[in-house]
C-alpha cells in the first residue's frame, strides 16, 4: 500500500504523511535529482542509493507515478512533481533538524547524528520538528553544513564546488561534507576540515592524485595531505571569487 501510512496530526503535526519507505524514495531522488547533469534520477542510481534491487525500484516508481508524485519515462529517468519535491524537501529537513538537535542539545557528535536521524525522521511530526528547530533559534544549516528547507518548503542553497575543484593557491571556506560516513566524518574531524575552516590549497597531484590543504588562516596553519575520494566530499566557497 503506497496510500498515506499516517493520518494528519490533530495536535498540529504532519497532514498527508507518506510511509518511511516512500519518503526515503523521494528524498533519494530529489537527491539525484540536484547532483545529475539531466534533472532526473537514473533507476539504477535509485537501487544503488537505496540498496535495493533495480526491479523492486522500477515497482515502487510505477506507483508512486500513479500518485503523481513523480513522473517515469522508461531509459529516460525519474523527476520528481512539485507535490513530491514537497514531501522530500519536508523529510529532508527533519532529517536535518533532527541530526542539528542531536548534536548541539544532546551532544552526539557530528560522526553519530547521521544513522540516528534517518530513523527518527519518519516518526516526528512537524509540530515536533518546529519545536526543536525553535529550540536551536532556526538553525539554517546541519552540523555536516547542509542547508535546511524551511517549514515552507524552500531551499537555499549556498554556492559551493569540491575542493577537488579548486587549483593551486585557491583559498576557501568549507561549506559543507558528506555525511553518510562515520569513520570519515571522524577522520575530517581530525584534520580540521570542517564547516567554516579556512583552507587553502597548497599542491595538488595531476591526474585526480592527492591534493596538501592547508588547514587554517594562521599561524599556526596545519598542512594535511587528502586522496580524491576525500577532496570530492569536501565541499567549498572560495574566497578568491569574492574578491576577499
Amino acid at each position: 500500500m503506497m496510500a498515506p501510512a499516517r493520518s494528519s496530526d490533530p495536535a498540529g503535526g504532519r497532514a498527508a504523511t507518506y510511509s518511511g519507505p516512500v519518503e526515503d524514495y523521494l528524498k533519494v531522488i530529489y537527491e539525484l535529482e540536484r547532483c545529475g547533469d539531466g534533472g532526473t534520477a537514473a533507476t539504477s542510481d535509485i537501487a544503488h542509493r537505496l540498496d535495493i534491487a533495480p526491479a523492486s525500484v522500477t515497482g515502487m516508481v510505477r506507483r508512486l507515478a500513479e500518485q503523481e508524485l513523480l513522473k517515469y519515462e522508461p531509459y529516460r529517468g525519474v523527476r520528481l512533481t512539485k507535490a513530491g519535491q514537497h514531501v522530500a524537501l519536508r523529510t529532508i529537513r527533519h532529517h536535518r533538524i533532527i541530526e542539528s538537535f542531536l548534536s548541539h542539545v544532546l551532544g552526539y557528535r557530528w560522526d553519530e547524528v547521521h544513522w540516528e536521524a534517518d530513523r527518527l525522521e519518519h516518526a516526528a511530526s512537524d509540530a515536533l520538528i518546529d519545536r526543536m528547530a525553535a529550540a536551536l533559534n532556526e538553525p539554517t544549516a546541519d552540523p555536516h553544513g547542509a542547508p535546511i528547507p524551511t517549514r515552507e518548503g524552500a531551499l537555499n542553497e549556498p554556492r559551493c564546488v569540491p575542493i577537488a575543484d579548486l587549483r593551486p593557491g585557491a583559498r576557501a571556506r568549507i561549506v559543507r561534507v558528506s555525511d553518510p560516513d562515520p569513520a570519515r566524518l571522524r577522520y575530517l574531524a581530525e584534520l580540521g576540515l570542517v564547516p567554516g575552516a579556512i583552507v587553502v590549497v597548497a599542491v595538488r597531484a595531476p591526474f585526480d592524485g592527492p591534493i596538501t590543504v592547508r588547514v587554517g588562516s594562521g599561524p599556526p596553519a596545519v598542512d594535511c595531505v587528502i586522496g580524491a575520494a576525500l577532496s570530492h566530499g569536501v565541499f567549498v566557497d572560495p574566497i578568491e571569487a569574492k574578491g576577499k
